[in-house]
């Protein structure tokens, strides 16, 4: 128990080591929600690993002190991330028709942050998705005319990246819509999730 609980304190000091080095080199790297701006992946690995942190801690003094108010602390945190969890879960199979349609309209008012000040994790976040994704837009590459107000896309939805590639013909650029392609990905490798999360969970258990 004691290696456990050390072991998981190590894990979250390494998990908020990364996050704090993506917040400083990179900003709010991974932010593409313009309701949610501190959702990024460098806060949420932040939180995540001071938390982790934390319990370890707790577990770790417990176990050396034998202390039973400690565990019993060590107990509840983990009970209700597990719990929190199965919600999460629950609700995001019920609700998913309707998480899509609300996850594709902030997305499309995030699109209007792309390139302005303060936003350069959103900006990077996109050019990411649309480059290695091969796609353009949330729904399709005339998401992008709304922002520009004219027929162009940012470079990375270009075919072959060049200087203000964005400005030329849609024959160059990506046709494939981002929110859709990148689902599929996640679906595609839903399996792999899915024995990660049972495996967390077994261990939490």
């Amino acid at each position: 128990f004691l290696c456990f609980s050390l072991f998981s304190q190590l894990g979250g000091c390494g998990i908020l080591g990364v996050g704090i080095w993506l917040a400083v080199t990179q900003g709010n790297f991974a932010t593409l929600s313009s309701s949610f701006p501190s959702l990024s992946a460098a806060n949420l690995l932040i939180v995540t690993g001071t938390f982790v942190m934390i319990i370890g801690f707790v577990g770790c003094i417990g176990a050396i002190k034998e202390n039973k108010c400690l565990l019993l602390s060590f107990f509840i945190m983990l009970l209700i991330i597990f719990l929190l969890e199965l919600t999460v879960v629950i609700l995001f199979f019920v609700y998913t028709d309707k998480i899509d349609k609300y996850a594709q309209r902030d997305l499309k008012k995030g699109l209007h942050l792309y390139g302005t000040d303060g936003n350069i994790g959103l900006t990077n976040a996109w050019s990411i998705i649309q480059t290695d994704f091969r796609c353009c837009g949330v729904s399709n590459y005339t998401d992008w005319f709304e922002v520009y107000n004219t027929s162009r896309v940012p470079d990375s939805c270009c075919l072959e990246f060049s200087e203000n590639c964005g400005l030329h013909s849609p024959g160059t650029w990506w046709k494939a819509p981002c929110y859709e392609t990148v689902k599929i990905w996640l679906q595609e490798n839903l399996l792999a999730v899915g024995i990660f999360g049972l495996c967390t969970a077994m261990v939490q258990v």
